[in-house]
């Protein structure tokens, strides 16, 4: 399977029975600038990690929802389960707590960006802290993330007013994935992203793991370390629930195919 868009094709691989999309860092870059910067139509991208992925396994209007969503990989559990069923890791890591800074860095062109998510306090910093980062961008928070949910049209004609480009919703997975599909429509931005806990990261609530932790993608483990109360179901449990889910659909796909294959020679009988 492949998705285009303008010069960028890029192939999908199959984790957990979910299109993910094969983009090394560069590419990923160009795509993203590609339909942020259409004049018309909206993408809409969501980020899978092992977290996530246990989540989609146990509810299948989120699998849905990501299933009409850009998918990104985020994180070492997809990349073993890459491993696992296609025999390679993905070219990168494009977890969005540095692909979305980072993008932001490699749009040139001045954009108007839309938050939603996270507390008040820490929304006004996070964007505050945006300004510094990308100062050619212009950064609008639009609503904390603990708005009643009946008046989620309202806040997305804030944003439609707002005449923005791209859309931040921090949210936490599945509700920002659920909601955006729900709520967001092409008229609010051309390019929405649902990032989790990046306000927090951005705004100085939460510490990032050192470099060298990052790049031997252990940053689950510094998180653990931090916040172990909140954290611990999330990575002790969570982790080997997904290493289940994945051996398991490795092995139904082998019988499948072995399935197939004694088919096929009772027809050659």
């Amino acid at each position: 399977m492949n998705l285009a868009s303008g010069n960028i094709v890029a192939s999908q691989r199959d984790i957990l029975g979910l299109p993910v999309c094969e983009l090394d860092w560069a590419d990923a870059f160009a795509f993203a600038e590609e339909v942020a910067t259409m004049p018309f139509g909206q993408t809409v991208i969501a980020f899978i990690n092992a977290n996530n992925a246990n989540l989609m396994m146990r509810d299948p209007d989120y699998r849905a929802v990501l299933e009409r969503q850009v998918v990104l990989p985020d994180g070492h559990g997809v990349d073993i389960a890459s491993m696992v069923f296609h025999g390679r890791k993905f070219p990168a890591n494009l977890n969005g707590t540095d692909f979305v800074p980072a993008l932001l860095t490699y749009i040139t062109r001045p954009m108007r960006v839309a938050l939603i998510g996270t507390r008040k306090a820490t929304l006004m910093r996070a964007a505050e802290n945006f300004r510094h980062h990308a100062p050619w961008h212009e950064f609008i928070p639009i609503s904390d993330g603990y708005f009643d949910r009946e008046k989620s049209d309202e806040v997305m004609e804030q944003v439609r007013d707002a005449k923005v480009d791209i859309l931040l919703v921090a949210m936490g997975s599945p509700a920002q994935e659920k909601w955006i599909d729900r709520h967001v429509g092409p008229g609010h931005a051309r390019l929405v992203l649902s990032v989790g806990a990046l306000f927090d990261f951005v705004a100085g609530d939460v510490r990032r793991a050192p470099l060298g932790i990052r790049r031997l993608r252990l940053e689950w483990l510094y998180r653990l370390l931090q916040e172990p109360t909140r954290l611990w179901r999330r990575y002790i449990l969570g982790n080997p629930v997904f290493l289940y889910h994945v051996m398991r659909y490795k092995l139904s796909g082998m019988v499948v195919k072995r399935r197939r294959d004694d088919t096929a020679k009772a027809g050659l009988l």
